[in-house]
């Protein structure tokens, strides 16, 4: 019941946010992902190679988006914001992998009370419409949504070039 009313919740985060649609993600694992159901777990951040160069990564390989409307290090991202691109968040410390700079890993408190990961001053989310690892489909969505390069920088390239 709970995936199902999580792919609902996704679905209309994505009609209401602008830009491209995004892709179907299926209700399984994926969603659990996404969602933070295995925030039980150790969470990792690290870099994988992409498209546009060296990007911030979770443990399983995901890409992680930082939003421009944050500023100070606060997440502005609420409400069907939030259920297009959801935060990283962790109940334990999220741990860093080799090349990650540790002094730009700190975290913020969300309204909800949840810790959410940020890197180099910018919170860390993930994009619904990415379906698995290397995916960087939200890169550039309404110019205000990029992934982050090893210096805590936003990578403002295009993956298409």
């Amino acid at each position: 019941m709970s995936l199902v009313l999580s792919g609902a919740v996704l679905a209309i985060g994505a009609v209401a946010c602008s830009g491209p649609p995004a892709k179907t993600a299926p209700t399984s694992s994926s969603t659990a992902v996404i969602s933070g159901s295995t925030a039980a777990a150790p969470t990792g951040i690290q870099f994988a190679d992409s498209a546009i160069g060296s990007i911030l990564v979770d443990q399983t390989g995901r890409s992680l988006y930082a939003f421009t409307a944050d500023k100070g290090g606060a997440s502005s991202c609420t409400g069907t914001c939030i259920a297009t691109w959801p935060a990283l968040t962790s109940e334990k410390a999220v741990t860093t992998g080799t090349g990650v700079e540790g002094s730009l890993l700190t975290t913020v408190s969300r309204a909800e009370g949840a810790s959410q990961a940020v890197y180099g001053g910018w919170p860390l989310y993930y994009y619904a419409g990415d379906l698995g690892p290397g995916d960087i489909d939200g890169q550039g969505v309404d110019g205000t949504w990029f992934v982050v390069g090893r210096d805590g920088k936003l990578i403002k390239d295009d993956p298409a070039r």
